[in-house]
């Protein structure tokens, strides 16, 4: 058995389980809208009167965050099926197959991707509503970039689960990672705001990159050199945590 059709048949058995209870995918959605309806109007002056923002309407600038931040939050916090599968031994009896660990871990991964890109088109469909008007190609992009996304933070989210085992563990951890990436990603404020050391810093996080390039492709600069290194760093950061959670299977398997 190829490990593609492997990686299908756990995507398969993943997709199954978040199809019977579907309301997660509304859920994971309910937030970005809360932002959409009391954010946006009050960003709508402050995009034409604060340096810093990029050219374009307030929900141009806003809604590309909002899909970083749907990306981060929502995959980030898979790893917590991944234990409750763990502790009932579903985990265990799977690692007794032939099945590979790629498999294991990117087939999981890649509902994470489905789930994040209906996520991802609900929202810029909700947002058009608001007035959004963005190129049909830019938003293709931006779902690329999200679909990247979701693949890093939730293989990252899966080898943490791996490691920690504990829901208790897992959940500060996570919220110690992801609130200072959050911050320091300009989905909110744009960092050239910030003092020089924390602009710095700022250029330390892959998602200030994501954010650029998302907004670039609302823009219609899909070409741009944005979005390139937005999303060079975010399939380089994909590489890396994929690596890392297949390594993490191995060694639980050890």
């Amino acid at each position: 058995m190829t490990t593609l059709l492997q990686i299908w048949l756990i995507f398969q058995r993943a997709m199954r389980q978040s199809l019977r209870n579907p309301v997660w995918v509304i859920i994971g959605i309910v937030q970005p809208v809360l932002y959409l309806t009391l954010f946006g109007p009050l960003l709508q002056p402050l995009v034409a009167a604060t340096p810093g923002f990029p050219p374009g309407d307030a929900y141009q600038v806003l809604v590309p965050a909002l899909l970083v931040q749907l990306g981060m939050f929502g995959s980030l916090f898979a790893g917590f099926s991944l234990i409750q599968e763990y502790r009932t031994g579903v985990v265990e009896r799977m690692r007794v197959t032939p099945v590979s660990r790629t498999a294991l871990l990117l087939g999981r991964s890649m509902r994470d991707v489905v789930v994040l890109v209906v996520q991802g088109v609900l929202l810029t469909l909700v947002a058009m509503l608001f007035g959004l008007r963005a190129p049909p190609l830019g938003i293709a992009v931006a779902l690329v970039l999200v679909a990247v996304i979701a693949v890093a933070t939730s293989a990252a989210s899966y080898a943490m689960a791996l490691l920690v085992k504990s829901e208790e563990a897992l959940g500060p951890l996570l919220n110690a990672i992801v609130i200072p990436l959050l911050l320091l990603s300009g989905i909110l404020l744009p960092m050239t705001l910030a003092p020089a050391w924390l602009f710095a810093l700022s250029r330390l996080n892959p998602f200030a990159y994501v954010v650029d390039a998302e907004r670039a492709a609302f823009q219609g600069a899909v070409l741009s050199g944005t979005v390139g290194l937005g999303l060079a760093v975010a399939v380089g950061v994909a590489a890396l945590t994929v690596a890392w959670g297949v390594r993490t299977f191995h060694r639980e398997s050890a």
